[in-house]
């Protein structure tokens, strides 16, 4: 499962989505999928705004977790698919 710390990061910087996406460019859309973590699929363009935004690397941005996805199917080494 891949995490995403675009809510976290905004948390610290006390910012808004409309913030964000004023900010990058990117729509508002695109910024609630990543804060809700209901994105499914992610432009490369969108994380290099959001990393130029905060000043961070793509791995302060995402994370890959071991753990339950949505739906009940687990990662790699679990047997629920």
């Amino acid at each position: 499962m891949i995490r995403c710390h675009l809510a976290r990061m905004m948390g610290e910087h006390k910012m808004r989505i409309a913030d964000v996406a004023r900010e990058t460019g990117l729509s508002r859309a695109t910024v609630t999928l990543l804060y809700k973590e209901t994105a499914q699929k992610v432009d490369l363009e969108a994380l290099d705004k959001l990393c130029d935004l905060f000043d961070c690397s793509i791995g302060d941005m995402l994370e890959r977790t071991e753990g339950i996805k949505p739906g009940g199917a687990t990662d790699s080494a679990g047997s629920m698919r």
